[in-house]
């Protein structure tokens, strides 16, 4: 049984994530690094050079790959929700798990983060997270099979949450 973490960037997947791997002596894999691993380039690169399309469907096919693995972390990307075949494909052998947080903690957390293009245009960073946000909360919510507010809570905390839920499932 594998845990997947989906959320929002900046909502601390990655950075619990790696604390579930080392608690669980389990792999965490980031979905965006072996994208950007098979790319051979960057995120934005890949977006500028051949657009999101292109870039969703290298998102999909790693999925498809990672769904078939066992006893791992899948941190996705927080788009991993924008095709429904994503999600199908993880719940086959995984507890997902969506890690939320509020407008204002994902802005303190991201705004110096360069590795992501805008996924909107003519908006402040602000006007983007909500626009984006209020387009995919009710897919995170239809994805998940559990929900962490990790505004108030460490990465530890979150993990704790996590694991707790995994035990008591597997």
């Amino acid at each position: 049984m594998n845990i997947v973490l989906i959320g929002y960037r900046g909502t601390g997947k990655s950075v619990v994530g790696e604390l579930l791997a080392v608690r669980l002596r389990m792999p965490c894999i980031g979905l965006d690094a072996e994208i950007v691993k098979r790319a051979g380039m960057s995120i934005p690169e890949i977006v500028e050079k051949y657009g999101w399309q292109k870039f969703r469907d290298m998102e999909s096919e790693e999925t498809r790959k990672l769904a078939g693995l066992d006893n791992i972390i899948i941190d996705t990307g927080g788009g991993i929700i924008e095709r429904p075949e994503n999600i199908e494909a993880l719940k086959t052998n995984s507890l997902i798990f969506w890690l939320k947080a509020s407008v204002d903690a994902i802005v303190s957390r991201i705004q110096g983060d360069t590795e992501r293009p805008a996924l909107t245009t003519g908006k402040t960073f602000t006007e983007e997270i909500i626009e984006v946000l209020e387009r995919r909360i009710p897919k995170y919510k239809s994805a998940a099979q559990y929900e962490i507010d990790t505004d108030e809570l460490t990465p530890g905390q979150v993990a704790d949450r996590v694991i707790e839920i995994w035990k008591e499932e597997g």
